[in-house]
């Protein structure tokens, strides 16, 4: 009984570390690009300003295209698994950066519920 628990523990202890892993990896760095972004403010931005870099889609250059880049995540299309992984990596870097508050803590719990509160209720 004790080996079972014990082998319990250490598959947790492994899917966290392994979880950290994945999370941790980022390409986003800061931009000093802010505010909005014309056709060819985007296209003079490099991979990392975008939360998805390979697609350069959701450019996350302030708070603002930060929340936007969390509102529209799962309207991106044509990307994996994988690509999502980082995008959302990118985009919890980019929040601690200008101080956004995100409650989700994957990907799959975007979409599920509005990201603001509704002042109404």
């Amino acid at each position: 009984m004790n080996r079972l628990k014990l082998k319990s523990q250490n598959l947790a202890t492994f899917l966290k570390k392994k979880k950290k892993k994945v999370m941790s990896k980022t390409t986003w760095e800061p931009h000093t690009e802010h505010g909005d972004l014309s056709s060819k403010d985007k296209k003079d931005l490099p991979d990392s300003a975008f939360a998805f870099p390979k697609e350069r889609k959701e450019p996350i250059t302030d708070a603002s295209h930060v929340q936007n880049a969390l509102a529209r995540f799962d309207q991106v299309k044509g990307v994996s698994d994988e690509e999502r992984d980082l995008a959302f990596a990118n985009i919890k870097k980019a929040a601690q950066h200008y101080h956004v508050n995100m409650e989700e803590k994957s990907w799959h719990d975007l979409g599920k519920r509005p990201h603001t509160k509704n002042p109404t209720k």
